[in-house]
């Protein structure tokens, strides 16, 4: 059963478009929601706590998964083969992005540095973010991977229709 066999409505891809796009939203206001809340910090004895997904904006990649979402849904509403292909890629950088974030955060929960005990509140609730953050990566994995699969399919069976056409086309000549 390969790539070929899937099928899926365009409504259901107009729909792990949408939620795309939410995921994508919900990760930028998190992400700004992380920027308030570390930027409020009081520079204690120990520092300040600013962990790897805030440094390297993790949460802002979001923007990828809400580009990502639009395209799926414009590819669902008027089908061709340059959206397919536009809508495929960025739904494999999505994939590529949420193993990062999610390899970035596994890493950031894993390692905790003390921090000055008037930061330290701020830091859990940074770090109970991260945790929320950590469980949305798999859900958008897997609707970037539903889509990659459905417009493999669908970019088969276009590829499969266009050669019949053209076989036909010749054997109509001779």
């Amino acid at each position: 059963m390969g790539c070929g066999n899937s099928k899926i409505s365009s409504e259901n891809v107009i729909v792990l478009g949408v939620i795309q796009i939410i995921i994508g939203i919900y990760h930028v206001l998190m992400w700004y929601f992380l920027l308030l809340l570390y930027m409020g910090q009081i520079k204690g004895v120990f520092g300040t706590y600013e962990p790897l997904t805030y440094k390297m904006g993790t949460a802002l990649w979001g923007f990828a998964f809400i580009i990502s979402g639009a395209f799926t849904v414009k590819s669902a509403k008027r089908p061709s083969r340059y959206l397919l292909e536009c809508a495929l890629s960025l739904n494999i950088l999505c994939m590529i992005v949420t193993i990062i974030a999610a390899s970035l955060t596994i890493v950031e929960l894993a390692n905790f540095h003390s921090v000055s005990y008037k930061n330290y509140g701020q830091a859990k609730l940074g770090r109970e973010v991260s945790r929320i953050l950590l469980i949305s990566y798999p859900l958008e994995f897997a609707m970037a991977l539903t889509y990659a699969i459905y417009s493999c399919s669908h970019l088969g069976r276009r590829q499969e229709e266009s050669l019949e056409t053209v076989s036909d086309a010749i054997d109509g000549k001779f």
